[in-house]
């Protein structure tokens, strides 16, 4: 791997240190879900969701970062189904399930066991199927709790069939009885709706209204902060969450292209940061980026900067996806790291970034972590997908197709 600034090259890396890779058994197509579990014996058990059947979830023993091995790999029930989206909360592991199409099953989310990691044992399935559901896309479990999630539902039918996950919470207090206790979409969006639907996008790049990213925090756990792809960035007040309500929202699309991902709130600094994801290969919806958001008052969140991007010109051509797609979230665990000063987000074939945002109007980039094409890449390019930092300050990030776990450290 070359080891240089010139992140141009076909492989770079910058201000962090290459720990470890594993390929997952040939199994290393990743979706977005990494969480950490510290097991009774006291091994480091980093959970992973893949992409896309046959794989469900991989359990990795990190205790040692340079020397990785999986403890359990699991199958999926269905060759339509994929998992994308885990978290876990102790002994305690949430599974997302989606389905290639609507009325599929199944479709929903599983809870898990995981006492014994080699052998996580099933305790309990939510139903989130129908005839307009492809089941849950992805959840937020971190108070062991509650589950947030973006799902369809058997009574939920959309407008649009393109607007077919709305916001739910779900109680597991009782992780044997799951229960949704609240649910929320963009007015207009469901049939029956006395609001009129909402004006599309259009063309190809409509991607749909309907909720991704349900994120959660302690700080102030009446909000919900969403990232609602082509609704743009919704804030909720969930202190009922029988009856959430919308405390603001900030759509950038138009002009831009839509698919808001993520939306990491910075309570200390009255920020947020808000991804968009880039879904077209080629660079067709350029720029998808890293927005800082002032939200000293949050019924009016202004846009003041963008983290800087990756030279276009360099990578539209690579292969695949060329742009922004999630961040580490400041997962409120103990095996979790935080920052309110620097952002780690990955990049698709611009591989993994950090910026120093200590100038909010004036973020720079620190790092980078371009790897080369794993060997048979369908896309020519590496395709990194999600990262998660553990409070050791260990970056776990990986490939969307092939490539699996790359483990870095910070070297800024």
């Amino acid at each position: 791997m070359s080891m240089t600034r010139a992140d141009a090259d076909p492989s770079a890396i910058w201000n962090f240190r290459l720990l470890s890779h594993h390929e997952l058994n040939g199994f290393g197509g990743m979706g977005e879900g990494l969480s950490i579990q510290i097991a009774k014996d006291g091994r480091r058990i980093l959970w992973s969701a893949h992409e896309s059947a046959p794989k469900n979830f991989t359990g990795i023993d990190v205790t040692d970062p340079r020397a990785l091995k999986v403890v359990v790999q699991t199958s999926l029930p269905q060759q339509h189904m994929r998992s994308n989206s885990l978290e876990v909360v102790g002994d305690t592991m949430v599974v997302a399930y989606q389905t290639q199409q609507v009325g599929q099953q199944p479709a929903g989310f599983e809870i898990f066991d995981i006492s014994r990691p080699e052998e996580p044992r099933s305790v309990a399935f939510f139903d989130a199927s129908g005839p307009h559901s492809r089941g849950v896309h992805q959840l937020w479990f971190c108070d062991g709790e509650y589950v947030h999630m973006a799902a369809g539902a058997a009574d939920f039918q959309p407008r649009n069939p393109k607007d077919h996950q709305c916001y739910r919470t779900v109680d597991i207090r009782d992780p044997t009885r799951p229960r949704e206790v609240g649910r929320w979409w963009l007015p207009g969006t469901r049939e029956g709706d006395a609001a009129p639907p909402p004006e599309r996008h259009g063309g190809r790049w409509d991607s749909g209204f309907r909720a991704h990213n349900t994120n959660v925090y302690p700080q102030r756990p009446d909000r919900a902060y969403l990232g609602y792809l082509d609704a743009g960035m919704i804030v909720l007040d969930i202190a009922d969450k029988a009856n959430p309500k919308v405390v603001s929202r900030w759509d950038n699309s138009p002009p831009y292209y839509g698919f808001t991902h993520t939306v990491l709130p910075l309570f200390e600094r009255d920020l947020l940061v808000v991804t968009d994801e880039s879904t077209v290969d080629g660079g067709a919806d350029w720029p998808k980026m890293i927005w800082m958001v002032d939200n000293r008052d949050e019924t009016r969140p202004v846009p003041i900067s963008t983290c800087p991007m990756p030279d276009v010109a360099a990578y539209a051509k690579r292969g695949g996806r060329c742009g922004a797609h999630n961040l580490h979230e400041n997962v409120p665990l103990p095996t979790s790291w935080f920052s309110d000063q620097v952002v780690i987000g990955t990049f698709f074939n611009g591989g993994l970034r950090a910026f120093d945002i200590s100038d909010p109007y004036r973020p720079s980039e620190i790092a980078h972590f371009v790897p080369a094409a794993p060997r048979n890449a369908p896309t020519g390019a590496i395709q990194i997908n999600d990262v998660f930092v553990d409070e050791r300050g260990i970056v776990y990030t990986v490939d969307r197709h092939l490539g699996g776990l790359y483990v870095l450290e910070m070297d800024f």
